[in-house]
Protein backbone atom coordinates (compact mmCIF):
# COMPACT_ATOMS: atom_id res chain seq x y z
CA UNK A 1 0.00 0.00 0.00
CA UNK A 2 1.26 3.47 -0.89
CA UNK A 3 -0.01 6.98 -0.29
CA UNK A 4 0.79 9.56 -2.96
CA UNK A 5 0.29 13.19 -2.03
CA UNK A 6 0.20 16.12 -4.42
CA UNK A 7 -0.92 19.72 -4.68
CA UNK A 8 1.59 21.64 -2.63
CA UNK A 9 3.30 24.77 -3.85
CA UNK A 10 3.98 28.45 -3.32
CA UNK A 11 1.03 30.75 -2.67
CA UNK A 12 0.57 34.27 -1.39
CA UNK A 13 -1.11 35.17 1.87
CA UNK A 14 -4.87 34.78 1.52
CA UNK A 15 -4.54 32.34 -1.33
CA UNK A 16 -5.84 28.82 -1.75
CA UNK A 17 -4.43 25.38 -2.40
CA UNK A 18 -5.93 21.93 -2.64
CA UNK A 19 -3.97 18.90 -1.57
CA UNK A 20 -4.78 15.37 -2.70
CA UNK A 21 -3.63 12.02 -1.43
CA UNK A 22 -4.48 8.74 -3.08
CA UNK A 23 -3.99 5.32 -1.55
CA UNK A 24 -3.08 2.48 -3.88
CA UNK A 25 -2.29 -1.19 -3.61
CA UNK A 26 -4.16 -4.10 -2.09
CA UNK A 27 -6.75 -2.34 0.06
CA UNK A 28 -9.76 -3.82 1.77
CA UNK A 29 -10.70 -1.28 4.41
CA UNK A 30 -9.73 2.37 4.86
CA UNK A 31 -10.59 3.82 8.22
CA UNK A 32 -9.33 7.29 9.15
CA UNK A 33 -7.64 9.47 6.55
CA UNK A 34 -5.82 12.52 7.77
CA UNK A 35 -3.49 15.40 7.03
CA UNK A 36 -0.60 16.36 9.28
CA UNK A 37 1.96 19.08 8.85
CA UNK A 38 5.44 19.81 10.11
CA UNK A 39 7.03 23.23 10.02
CA UNK A 40 10.80 23.66 10.44
CA UNK A 41 11.78 23.20 14.07
CA UNK A 42 8.32 22.03 15.05
CA UNK A 43 6.77 18.68 15.80
CA UNK A 44 4.42 17.10 13.32
CA UNK A 45 0.86 18.12 14.13
CA UNK A 46 -2.57 16.95 13.10
CA UNK A 47 -4.33 19.34 10.74
CA UNK A 48 -7.54 17.45 10.05
CA UNK A 49 -8.87 13.95 9.85
CA UNK A 50 -11.93 12.21 8.55
CA UNK A 51 -13.40 8.84 9.45
CA UNK A 52 -14.94 6.57 6.88
CA UNK A 53 -18.40 7.75 7.96
CA UNK A 54 -17.50 11.33 7.08
CA UNK A 55 -16.94 12.60 10.60
CA UNK A 56 -14.21 15.23 10.53
CA UNK A 57 -12.07 16.97 13.12
CA UNK A 58 -9.82 19.99 12.71
CA UNK A 59 -7.00 21.67 14.53
CA UNK A 60 -8.18 24.95 16.06
CA UNK A 61 -5.67 26.85 13.95
CA UNK A 62 -7.34 25.81 10.68
CA UNK A 63 -11.03 25.70 11.61
CA UNK A 64 -13.09 27.75 9.22
CA UNK A 65 -10.29 27.91 6.65
CA UNK A 66 -9.48 24.30 5.76
CA UNK A 67 -11.87 21.57 4.66
CA UNK A 68 -11.06 17.88 4.55
CA UNK A 69 -13.00 15.57 2.29
CA UNK A 70 -12.59 12.11 0.88
CA UNK A 71 -13.72 9.97 -2.00
CA UNK A 72 -14.06 6.47 -0.60
CA UNK A 73 -14.46 4.93 -4.05
CA UNK A 74 -11.06 6.32 -5.03
CA UNK A 75 -9.41 5.90 -1.61
CA UNK A 76 -8.47 9.54 -1.85
CA UNK A 77 -8.45 12.33 0.72
CA UNK A 78 -8.37 16.03 -0.04
CA UNK A 79 -7.53 19.15 1.90
CA UNK A 80 -8.94 22.42 0.64
CA UNK A 81 -6.96 25.26 2.17
CA UNK A 82 -8.35 28.78 1.98
CA UNK A 83 -7.22 32.08 3.48
CA UNK A 84 -3.70 30.76 3.83
CA UNK A 85 -1.38 32.39 6.34
CA UNK A 86 2.42 32.40 6.60
CA UNK A 87 2.13 30.12 9.65
CA UNK A 88 0.55 27.47 7.43
CA UNK A 89 3.92 27.01 5.75
CA UNK A 90 4.99 23.42 6.33
CA UNK A 91 5.43 20.03 4.78
CA UNK A 92 2.01 18.40 4.68
CA UNK A 93 1.74 14.66 5.09
CA UNK A 94 -1.24 12.44 4.48
CA UNK A 95 -1.90 9.53 6.77
CA UNK A 96 -4.32 6.66 6.59
CA UNK A 97 -5.38 3.68 8.59
CA UNK A 98 -5.68 0.88 6.05
CA UNK A 99 -6.45 -2.71 6.95
CA UNK A 100 -5.47 -2.01 10.57
CA UNK A 101 -2.06 -0.61 9.65
CA UNK A 102 -0.90 3.00 9.61
CA UNK A 103 0.58 4.52 6.45
CA UNK A 104 2.22 7.85 5.63
CA UNK A 105 2.57 9.67 2.35
CA UNK A 106 5.79 11.29 1.24
CA UNK A 107 4.89 14.88 2.13
CA UNK A 108 4.20 17.89 -0.01
CA UNK A 109 5.59 21.37 0.71
CA UNK A 110 3.25 24.30 1.15
CA UNK A 111 4.85 27.73 1.29
CA UNK A 112 2.79 30.81 2.03
CA UNK A 113 4.59 34.03 1.21
CA UNK A 114 3.83 37.44 2.61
Amino acid sequence: VQLQASGGGLVQVGGTLRLSCAASGRIRNVNVMAWYRQAPGNLRELVADMRSDGTATYADSVKGRFTISRDNAKNTVYLQMNSLKPEDTAVYYCNAGIDWRNYWGQGTLVTVSS
